[in-house]
């Protein structure tokens, strides 16, 4: 069975998406995804779909159950190198892609994944600091 691979880059998932997508192969990226985060304790999943031509109402619902599932999962999903065709197709379908959080590139989607991690740590610790304030008190 056709796989597509995931990649572990730090706190990151990268996944890059070269081939045609069809349904069992998405649904096929969505459990082995889900499977790789709990594994891994990845904080962030940058999934690269400059390869794809056509996202169909399908696919971008999978998409979507993705970074939902991700977020469940203490992760944040970024979607890079969506072609104009396809941001267009996922518009006329009427497909908000809600939660999906995307940037022009690979180098940009780290960034924003770095960034999201950073405030995530951020609030921690301040609700951290928070807790043992009261404690003291």
């Amino acid at each position: 069975m056709e796989r597509i691979p995931i990649l572990k880059m730090g706190n990151f998932l990268l996944v890059t998406i070269q081939v045609d997508m069809y349904d069992r192969l998405a649904m096929t990226l969505q459990d082995d995804l889900t499977n790789r985060i709990t594994q891994t304790h990845a904080h962030g999943v940058l999934i690269d779909i400059s390869g794809l031509e056509i996202v169909d109402s399908f696919i971008g619902r999978i998409l979507g159950n993705i970074a939902r599932i991700s977020r469940v999962l203490d992760a944040q999903t970024v979607v890079v190198g969506m072609q104009p065709a396809v941001a267009i197709t996922l518009v006329e379908l009427g497909l908000s892609l809600t939660g999906i959080r995307t940037a022009l590139n690979v180098e940009k989607g780290m960034a924003l994944l770095r960034s999201s991690l950073n405030e995530t740590t951020n609030q921690v610790i301040a609700t951290q600091w928070r807790a043992d304030d009261d404690a003291e008190d």
